[in-house]
């Protein structure tokens, strides 16, 4: 697993080693060089994998999705690396529109658009068989309706940008309405599902599936409230039968088992100080641990007494404290991504584990919900080892209906996971569920973040901010 797993990573690193005379390293992003680029379908691939490597950006310890956790109920933050204020804004629904992570993640989504667009617009006019460009096509159009997707529910309206565009005609692209964003996230989901193969038969560990796109079209339409297509796409996966739960949970986070049928989508990340690492052990470390952690997404209280007694997820999921200088700091934080034998340079780690976007357990109890069918639920509890709903042993006095218990679930279940802040906007339930946790009232307009002051400032007239900001 692991020898295949290097060739995919290195070959997700392109651009940055045998890609080093092409346009990425030749001009800045918004300038590319092409006129020795784009002209084989060697240049291609590599022109796939390179988009794909825009996932470590997107997906990163410190990304937006990442900081949702801090915005829900799930996590906190103590003490932390950089700079305090702009970090406790999100915890605290004190956001700025002069927050510098806003402004970083907003630039991040955009120079990674930039390069999947840039793929698509040149695949038109290339020489190869149409079945690789419409592979590849629909590879590059999956990444830009995740990322579309992340951001219209993190900003809401949007520039929708569909080609690459220079600085000066950036200037004159206003933000386009959510419902518009969410028809184009619909259509380059529809084109991947098309054109994209089953997991079983795609040809590379992290390359984009059928089944990814069928899960992620279930959760845009769950999300837009079209039940009856999100129904349609998720069974589409569940029927599928490319994809079954682990036997145990414990088994999700075990290194020996990255890229299982759980997983419908895994980022791939190698451990090494020239390789794409994972950060997230050392970012969701307590700042004093592990050679000074980051510090951030932190476990709250709320969220440790959520799980029920005998759920063995508690356990695998959150570390309750750890030693500094000789003293034990009862301090909770996850352990879902703990590698012992990570690369160490400095006061740095660099980590081995991979990063599941979609895995199969979000699709059956999302399921669970839209149908009604306790059944999906059910398969969940039982690998966890807890009572079924239903059932005597089944906490009903704190989760009475089968919404409330299918949203506790997909919450001790998908822990830390960067699911909580999003679940809780779909349903309507993240005004009153966070304004008891948070102790404050949570206003609706604070479920967007701000679009950066930058960004209004430099397209004056153009792009509007969002609302009492």
């Amino acid at each position: 697993m692991k020898t295949s797993k290097y060739i995919v990573a290195i070959s997700l690193l392109l651009f940055s080693s045998s890609c080093t005379d092409n346009f990425l390293d030749l001009a800045p992003i918004s300038n590319m060089n092409e006129s020795n680029f784009f002209e084989t379908e060697k240049d291609f691939s590599s022109a796939v994998n390179g988009a794909y490597r825009t996932l470590y950006n997107i997906y990163a310890a410190e990304s937006a999705v990442a900081r949702t956790e801090q915005m829900s109920d799930n996590c906190t933050m103590y003490q932390i690396s950089g700079n305090a204020s702009d970090h406790y804004q999100f915890k605290d629904y004190t956001l700025l529109p002069s927050n510098s992570w806003v402004e970083i993640y907003w630039t991040t989504y955009y120079s990674s658009l930039f390069v999947i667009n840039k793929v698509i617009e040149k695949l038109p006019n290339s020489s190869f068989d149409a079945n690789t460009k419409a592979k590849y096509e629909a590879e590059m159009r999956f990444l830009r309706a995740i990322y579309y997707f992340n951001m219209v529910r993190l900003w809401g309206d949007l520039p929708l940008l569909l080609k690459p565009v220079s600085v000066t005609e950036s200037y004159d692209i206003a933000r386009t309405p959510v419902d518009k964003v969410y028809a184009q996230i619909i259509s380059d989901l529809v084109f991947a599902e098309s054109n994209l193969p089953l997991l079983s038969k795609t040809e590379r560990i992290g390359q984009a599936s059928k089944g990814a796109a069928q899960g992620m079209l279930g959760k845009v339409y769950a999300t837009r409230g079209d039940i009856n297509n999100a129904i349609t796409y998720l069974k589409k996966v569940i029927d599928s039968q490319e994809y079954s739960l682990l036997p145990s949970y414990s088994q999700l986070w075990d290194l020996k088992n990255e890229n299982s049928k759980e997983a419908l989508f895994e980022i791939q990340f190698i451990r090494g100080l020239d390789k794409p690492a994972s950060r997230y052990w050392q970012m969701f470390n307590p700042f004093e641990r592990i050679n000074s952690g980051g510090g951030l997404n932190q476990v709250t209280d709320n969220l440790w007494n959520d799980f029920e007694a005998g759920d063995a997820r508690r356990d695998l999921s959150i570390d309750v404290g750890f030693t500094h200088g000789g003293a034990w700091v009862a301090q909770k934080f996850t352990k879902k991504w703990n590698d012992l034998n990570s690369v160490i340079s400095g006061q740095q780690r660099f980590s081995e584990n991979n990063f599941i976007v979609l895995r199969y357990a979000d699709i059956l109890l999302l399921y669970a919900e839209l149908t009604k069918d306790a059944v999906y639920l059910n398969m969940i509890r039982s690998r966890a080892g807890v009572p079924a709903w239903g059932t005597s042993g089944y906490p009903i006095d704190k989760y009475p209906t089968l919404d409330l218990a299918i949203e506790h679930e997909r919450r001790v279940e998908l822990a830390l996971e960067f699911h909580r802040w999003f679940d809780l906007k779909r349903t309507n339930r993240a005004i009153p569920v966070l304004t008891a946790a948070k102790g404050k009232t949570i206003e609706s307009w604070r479920l967007l973040l701000p679009v950066p002051q930058t960004v209004i400032d430099q397209n004056p007239g153009t792009i509007v901010q969002n609302d009492k900001y």
